[in-house]
């Protein structure tokens, strides 16, 4: 026997292994179901710039959990904080919803993908339905609309045909953001 070794009076059997507890596992502090995460993510939708030292303190953990956490949900791709101005907001003078029909030999994504080139053009989504893309135009002025539509969709071979719906009021405006949101 080496020096300084001890003999144990109690051999523990191999099958009480499995018994043995274990140390808990620590939940992904950048999991989306995670309730601190949660509401983390909800007080920054409110206000994206809130102090964490705020934020600690309405949810009873430390400034550096806020931290850490906030921090885990940005690397994992989970979080980003952005700036987005919403059109009401900001007093554009057009606000339009349109419904295309993309013509025959192209597809939805390339029209998508061009018009989401355009600084007009601030929603783009491939749709079931009667139609095939919609897309929210916000202009400076009407003029700027019009010659939105003569250029980008009327004088385009891609777009089969066009259904414009004017914002008239708008009751909310929620933007969600995704993982891989540009």
């Amino acid at each position: 026997m080496a020096r300084g070794a001890k003999i144990i009076d109690r051999v523990i059997d191999i099958d009480d292994r499995k018994f043995a507890e274990r140390p808990a596992r620590q939940p992904d502090k950048s999991s989306p179901h995670d309730k601190l995460n949660n509401s983390i993510i909800t007080m920054l939708q409110d206000d994206g710039r809130m102090a964490f030292s705020e934020i600690a303190q309405e949810l009873g953990v430390s400034e550096g959990t806020i931290r850490n956490r906030v921090a885990s949900m940005k690397q994992a791709g989970m979080l980003r904080i952005v700036a987005i101005a919403d059109p009401v907001a900001v007093e554009y003078k057009s606000d339009a919803m349109l419904g295309l029909k993309i013509a025959p030999g192209h597809t939805p994504q390339a029209v998508a993908q061009r018009l989401s080139g355009l600084p007009d053009v601030v929603y783009v989504l491939w749709v079931s339905g009667r139609f095939d893309l919609l897309i929210e135009v916000v202009s400076n002025d009407r003029d700027g609309f019009l010659n939105f539509l003569d250029t980008e969709i009327h004088g385009q071979s891609d777009v089969a045909s066009s259904e414009t719906m004017m914002g008239l009021k708008n009751f909310k405006n929620q933007f969600l953001l995704k993982r891989n949101w540009n």
